[in-house]
């Protein structure tokens, strides 16, 4: 009988998270706008914030339900460096990605989403904001694509109380007449001489930490290196005016609270369980 060797299979199975699916499931359209929801679980003052339970469903899910509903947007992801927020997208149908957790910003985490789409803009949209409108998603979007020199837009809303002039975690923003962000700052803006108060009519605003960017731009600003008043202030988009860009900015009525403390966290709770919308 003939010596017969067996032949021997190797049979491969690769396990894909679905949240590594992005370039598969995101529109290739160039003129698309895809926004980005960054979301990172560790927080000094409240840890696991995107996974916080607001009316039975995570902050996360609020946030991007919120920005699914802007008319100006094709398509929403998650950006996160853990895998129980991306579990937690996909459990309520969302898109998420798995991205490097060595980021040194969050425009640094958006650069590596953006990166591998092909769209024209990109929307960067805080995990913390489940009280966003999509009006202002819609508006941050118009003002960036009204004109092609524009490459970042952002909002801002009016200041009506005194004291936040003066509190540090509310970031001011000094404008120019044609709309475009001069400085901006934890400190208040300008000083009226005649009453040694800060000013607090336009062009003196709260800023919204909401941005638009032309996608090849949002990839340059990520390479450029950080710069010495946004170390200071600790404000990223100052590198972007350090570094000689310009940023077109929106106003807007809306004022939405964003969560940064467990405060913020019950305040938001008791605005959804008397019927803010969800």
């Amino acid at each position: 009988m003939p010596n017969r060797k067996a032949t021997r299979y190797c049979v491969l199975f690769f396990i894909v998270h679905p949240a590594t699916r992005l370039s598969r499931t995101l529109p290739p359209s160039s003129t698309g706008v895809v926004a980005i929801i960054p979301a990172r679980y560790a927080s000094t003052r409240l840890p696991g914030k995107p996974l916080a339970d607001i009316g039975g469903r995570p902050m996360v899910e609020h946030v991007y339900r919120r920005v699914e509903a802007a008319a100006s947007i094709d398509s929403v992801v998650v950006a996160t460096d853990d895998e129980r927020i991306a579990a937690a997208v996909t459990a309520f149908g969302g898109r998420a990605v798995m991205t490097r957790g060595n980021h040194r910003s969050g425009t640094d985490r958006l650069a590596e989403v953006a990166d591998t789409l092909t769209c024209e803009v990109v929307v960067n949209v805080q995990a913390d904001e489940p009280l966003i409108a999509p009006s202002m998603v819609d508006a941050t979007v118009s003002a960036c694509v009204s004109d092609p020199g524009i490459v970042m837009s952002t909002l801002r809303c009016p200041i009506r109380d005194l004291a936040d002039l003066h509190d540090p975690n509310l970031v001011k923003v000094a404008i120019d007449r044609d709309g475009y962000a001069l400085f901006f700052s934890r400190a208040a803006i300008g000083l009226d001489r005649a009453t040694g108060e800060g000013a607090v009519a336009p062009p003196v605003d709260k800023h919204i930490g909401l941005y638009a960017y032309r996608r090849p731009f949002l990839l340059t600003l990520s390479r450029l290196e950080p710069t010495p008043l946004e170390r200071a202030e600790r404000l990223e988009q100052l590198r972007v005016l350090e570094h000689g860009y310009r940023i077109m900015t929106t106003r807007t009525d809306h004022d939405p609270i964003g969560v940064d403390t467990p405060t913020d966290l019950e305040r938001v709770r008791r605005l959804v369980s008397a019927g803010a919308p969800a």
